[in-house]
């Protein structure tokens, strides 16, 4: 009986972990992109499948409701994990969600840089972070106007938080992997902030 219940935790373990990848997968902005106005994202601005791309591209209500779908997945699949496995699973369901925006299945394995998604997973897991987050990422876009910094600033915020808010080890060392895998997103961003040739945007 015992073993019988391993193999079904491994088994719900496995599929959970699978659909978070599908979820993660969905492709919104090229969904709305096409949607809105018969437009592939992926041939425009940047080829991102992300939020600011979309916002580039499509105009700020395409570029919103993008980024709130982005953060829906990370929501949806950490809760599901949660649900399923508890925290532990929820953690991992997130992650691997993250990576599925990042290298999507429906998209050939090129998509956004899972700023959106990792928003949603916190939004879940640790919600008192977020906020000071945003305050990070928000003030840094306003004196810089790189979005791309200004990412790289809250993920590195909110790694900073789950130290300073003595959360679990686990999600300490995913958020701490979460962390490298923003900036490992942004490595061509942070080459054109260092050579001057970063999109700004207008404030």
């Amino acid at each position: 009986m015992k073993n019988q219940k391993n193999v079904g935790d491994t088994l719900k373990t496995v599929l959970i972990l699978i659909l978070a990848y599908v979820i993660g997968s969905i492709p919104f902005a090229l969904i709305i992109g096409k949607a809105v106005g018969g437009v592939d994202v992926r041939n425009y601005g940047s080829g991102n499948l992300g939020g600011t791309n979309a916002f580039r591209v499509l105009g700020w209500k395409a570029g919103i409701s993008v980024i709130i779908a982005d953060i829906l997945k990370g929501m949806v699949a950490t809760y599901l994990g949660m649900v399923a496995g508890g925290e532990t699973l929820g953690i991992l369901a997130g992650l691997v969600a993250a990576v599925g925006h990042c290298y999507p299945l429906f998209a050939g394995f090129k998509g956004g840089k899972g700023v959106a998604v990792g928003t949603g997973v916190y939004l879940v897991l640790a919600p008192q972070v977020v906020l000071l987050a945003a305050l990070a990422f928000a003030l840094t876009l306003l004196i810089s106007r790189y979005v791309s910094l200004s990412s790289i600033i809250a993920a590195l915020t909110l790694g900073i938080l789950t130290l300073v808010y003595d959360m679990s080890i686990f999600l300490t060392i995913i958020s701490w992997v979460l962390v490298v895998f923003v900036i490992y997103r942004h490595r061509s961003n942070i080459k054109r902030i260092l050579n001057g040739t970063e999109n700004r945007i207008r404030i």
